[in-house]
Formats: structure tokens, C-alpha cells, sequence
């Protein structure tokens, strides 16, 4: 719940004036992914700093379904040049062959903030704007799994100045303030998707075959969840194969585990009840339309002892 006490005028005049505090009058940079939190944060730095801002969005090849094209149309519409930088090749081969869920974040987060300092040197910019949240703080610090925005809290420096005017908000609270800047439904009301995106709901190794199962498992997801409300709704590709049958015979195949929460703030989350027709409408179109994919499952535990991403 956002607390009464809570006045969005008065925290974007604020981290309005906290930005400007910090840059003065040189570049920064602002990494948007185009979900709620990155997004808020570009547009409140857009206020603070107008032209002195950058914005980049990076193509890190774990992206949903025709994400990037949307995103970056979503942030023209909103008055920004988004830059594109394609690092997908430079992604997968720092990932290859990594299975441990810790270590592919670690990698993720090196490797994303590898390629925003090569930009902002190549362009002599030392601020960085990002969308980081409490609950993202929070996770990491504790030790629940790592967060790949969070950075000088847990004493990790790549170089460059790091500003984050969401950090002591929740997700309830950034919403509040992108209603209150008049941004659209599809930013304000958006599903949240983790920042390593598809790679944490692959468990084990990553590679394109792997990714673009999941990808149009999640697609198939969220189309057809579509008119249920919950926080997050997502397939995930499970480690192994199980034995199926393709054509009446024995096929070794992926299973993917659909998982579908309520949450407020992400701290904690419990498991949505849906028809029984739903999921066997995602199933026989998982199925039918992945090859690959012999079984799904449905995942069911809230959260804790869960996360709320499997990986």
C-alpha cells in the first residue's frame, strides 16, 4: 500500500533538485529498459538535466518478443533519443556455459556495466542514472540473490558515479509517481521483468536455443493470461529433459514451469489461482507450437520460501 504521507509532487521536486546537486552542469547517462522503475527515473533526470541527458538501452539477447523495437518507440514517443547498443554476441559469450544462478547474475551485472563504461568513456560522461528500488537494495544486501542495478551499496565501483533517485521507494510508490507525470498506462501499469531478463527464467545454461524456447513460452504466457490481473506471469525452461511422445514415439524433450504471483512490493508474493482451462490452453499451445517442449507444469509456491524468478 503507498503510504498517505506520500506526495509524488514533492519527491519528484526533490529528486528534481537532488539530480541537479549531483551532475551540475556536465553529460550523464541513463540506462532505461523501458519497464516502470528505469523509465521514471530517465524522465524525472529528463527534467533535471534536458539535453544534458543520454539515454541507452542495451540489447543483451534476453529480451521478450518484439520487446525491443517497443521499447524503443515507447521512449521516442516520450521526447528521448534512445541509443542502441547491440552487445547480444558479447552477452552469450561471457554466459557460455555457466549454470549456476548466482554466477550468471555476477556475469550479467559485469558484463552490462562493462559495456555502459565503455559507452560513457567513449563519450567522457562520469554520472549514471538508474532506475534501482528499494526492494532491489534490500535483496541484494541480504543476500537473497543479486540484484544486477545494485552497486554501491554492496561496495562495487566500476568508475563512474552512480545516481539513483528511486532507491528508498517501492513499487507501488514509483507507479504512483509515473501516474502522477501524466506517463502512459504501458509505463505506470507495466509487469515488471527482472533486468537480466529471459536469463534468470532459463534454470541452468543459456544459450539461444534455450532463450528462444523460453521466449515464445512466455509468450504464449502472457497471451493467454492476458485478462488475469496478477504482479508477474512467466514461463520459465527447466534444467534436463523429460520423455514425451512426438509422433507416437519416444521424444526427450523440455518441460517448462509457468508461474503466475501476486505481489505488491516483491517482498513477498503467493501464487494465483487460475482455471484449469487457462493453463491447459498454455499447455497444448506450449506444446503444440514449441516442438521441444514434451511437459508443463505449473508452479505453485508463494513467496518466501520461493522467489518469485526461479533463478
Amino acid at each position: 500500500m503507498i503510504s498517505k504521507s506520500f506526495d509524488p509532487s514533492t519527491f519528484v521536486s526533490n529528486a528534481i533538485n537532488e539530480i541537479k546537486g549531483i551532475v551540475g552542469g556536465e553529460l550523464a547517462v541513463a540506462a532505461c529498459s523501458g519497464g516502470v522503475d528505469s523509465t521514471v527515473a530517465t524522465y524525472i533526470a529528463k527534467m533535471a538535466l534536458g539535453d544534458k541527458l543520454k539515454t541507452i538501452y542495451i540489447n543483451d539477447g534476453f529480451r521478450r518478443e518484439g520487446e525491443i523495437e517497443n521499447t524503443l518507440n515507447l521512449l521516442r514517443n516520450l521526447g528521448f533519443n534512445p541509443i542502441l547498443l547491440d552487445r547480444e554476441e558479447l552477452f552469450y559469450k561471457n554466459l557460455a556455459g555457466i549454470r549456476d544462478s548466482e554466477r550468471k547474475r555476477r556475469i550479467f551485472r559485469e558484463t552490462f556495466y562493462k559495456v555502459i563504461s565503455n559507452f560513457m568513456s567513449d563519450n567522457d560522461i562520469k554520472f549514471l542514472i538508474q532506475g534501482t528500488i528499494a526492494a532491489d537494495i534490500v535483496e541484494t544486501k541480504s543476500g537473497i540473490k543479486t540484484q544486477h542495478n545494485v552497486l554501491e551499496q554492496i561496495g562495487v565501483d566500476y568508475g563512474f558515479k552512480v545516481v539513483e533517485p528511486l532507491r528508498n521507494l517501492y513499487k507501488p510508490q514509483v507507479r504512483e509517481i509515473a501516474r502522477f507525470l501524466g506517463l502512459p498506462k504501458e509505463v505506470s501499469e507495466k509487469m515488471p521483468f527482472p533486468g537480466p531478463g529471459l536469463l534468470i527464467r532459463v534454470v541452468g545454461e543459456v544459450n539461444p536455443k534455450r532463450i528462444n524456447i523460453v521466449r515464445k513460452a512466455n509468450k504464449i504466457v502472457e497471451e493467454e493470461l492476458m485478462d488475469i490481473p496478477a504482479f508477474q506471469k512467466f514461463a520459465v525452461l527447466l534444467p534436463g529433459r523429460a520423455t514425451g511422445i512426438r509422433d507416437g514415439m519416444r521424444k526427450y524433450g523440455y518441460m517448462i514451469a509457468i508461474r503466475v504471483v501476486a505481489s505488491e512490493d516483491a517482498i513477498t508474493a503467493e501464487p494465483v489461482n487460475i482455471p484449469f482451462e487457462k493453463l491447459r490452453a498454455i499447455a497444448d499451445r506450449v506444446t503444440s507450437e514449441i516442438k521441444d517442449v514434451v511437459r508443463v507444469l505449473f508452479e505453485l509456491t508463494p513467496k518466501p520460501p520461493s522467489t518469485i524468478e526461479f533463478e
